[in-house]
């Protein structure tokens, strides 16, 4: 198959869109100009914020505008908006003949929200990529690569900790901390244990002098897989310090320690492997989000093996990771009994296999 020379509709001109995917955009087209075509990215802010041009960015007024200045079919659309209003711009931008779509994560909301994201997938044939950097790190990879060589999983824990305060008491883009970083955790999980069910979910409020964020303090999450593994998930949007680690125990006591990079600045992980008492430790390049944008991109132009299969698998991840962040909420910010402390936290009772 021909590959396509692509160009770019960004829609949310925030910290996501603006800050993150724009300028990864940018050393991409000049590092793979035969997948971007040698235009400018169209723009678009849905909120209130103002939007001005810069190099390499045209500013939009609408996805009419937009649909001025791009052909739905040689076009990749950026979905950077927060969840909550995300599908119905899917819809209309698919209204208007736009299929390929990159979508910031989590890919809905909720059930009811992923449920109508599903079907203007199924209705308008849409091709949908989530935007999953964890999934496309150089770290992930390594550890799915070293996990049948030191022994099967017993267990994993991920630490997700960074300050957060200023955009969570400025924006409203997330409403529950479950929603910013856990997505990235959750689908290494999947991809390494496979399947799960909820066991223990909680979360707490943001606290900053008399002001109160509810639900954005942090998040904790415990997970059963299939053949009983357990792995637990703990996110802190209040430490002083930033934290993204991994730490993978084994039925051979070989133990993985990974460090995912903490800032767009930085693209270096770093991996401990303790066996035998002794510690080895690997340092890779990892500009993850770099590496899930081409992947992308190439995939969209035609250029991907298998990319029709991996398209659905992937799909079928992220629908399944909004599953369990759902149940996840649902049961951390239901009512507490009367005299209850907060943070709330819910058990599950009886077990339910996941398939």
């Amino acid at each position: 198959m021909a590959r396509t020379v692509l160009r770019t509709l960004l829609i949310g001109l925030g910290r996501a869109g603006a800050g993150l995917h724009l300028p990864v955009l940018t050393r991409a087209r000049a590092a793979h100009p035969e997948l971007f075509a040698d235009r400018p990215v169209v723009g678009l802010d849905p909120g209130s914020r103002p939007s001005t041009a810069t190099d390499g960015l045209v500013i939009a007024d609408s996805l009419h505008h937009a649909r001025r200045h791009l052909d739905p079919a040689g076009t990749v659309v950026h979905l950077c908006t927060p969840p909550q209003v995300r599908g119905a711009l899917l819809e209309e931008a698919a209204s208007l003949g736009y299929r390929r779509f990159i979508v910031e994560k989590p890919l809905a909301a909720d059930r009811t929200a992923l449920s109508h994201v599903l079907d203007a997938v199924d209705r308008h044939g849409l091709h949908v990529h989530v935007v999953s950097p964890w999934l496309h790190s150089a770290l992930t990879e390594r550890l799915a690569a070293l996990i049948g060589e030191v022994g099967d999983i017993r267990s994993i824990t991920v630490t997700q900790d960074k300050p957060r305060f200023r955009r969570s008491l400025t924006s409203g883009s997330h409403t529950n901390a479950f929603e910013v970083e856990v997505p990235h955790a959750l689908g290494v999980l999947l991809r390494l244990l496979g399947d799960a069910e909820v066991r223990t979910a909680s979360c707490t409020d943001l606290r900053w002098g008399d002001e109160i964020v509810r639900h954005m303090g942090g998040a904790t999450l415990t997970l059963r897989h299939r053949d009983g593994v357990r792995s637990r998930i703990r996110c802190d949007l209040t430490s002083p310090v930033r934290r993204r680690r991994i730490t993978i125990e084994t039925t051979t006591g070989a133990r993985l320690v990974g460090h995912y990079p903490v800032a767009q600045d930085d693209d270096v992980a770093q991996l401990d492997l303790w066996r035998g008492g002794r510690r080895v430790r690997e340092r890779l390049h990892d500009d993850a989000l770099h590496r899930c944008l081409t992947h992308a991109y190439r995939r969209f132009a035609g250029g991907a093996p298998g990319a029709a299969a991996e398209a659905t698998e992937g799909l079928r991840l992220h629908a399944r990771t909004v599953e369990l962040l759902d149940d996840a909420k649902r049961l951390a910010i239901e009512d507490p009994p009367e005299g209850a402390p907060s943070p709330v936290s819910r058990r599950r009772g009886a077990a339910r296999h996941a398939g």
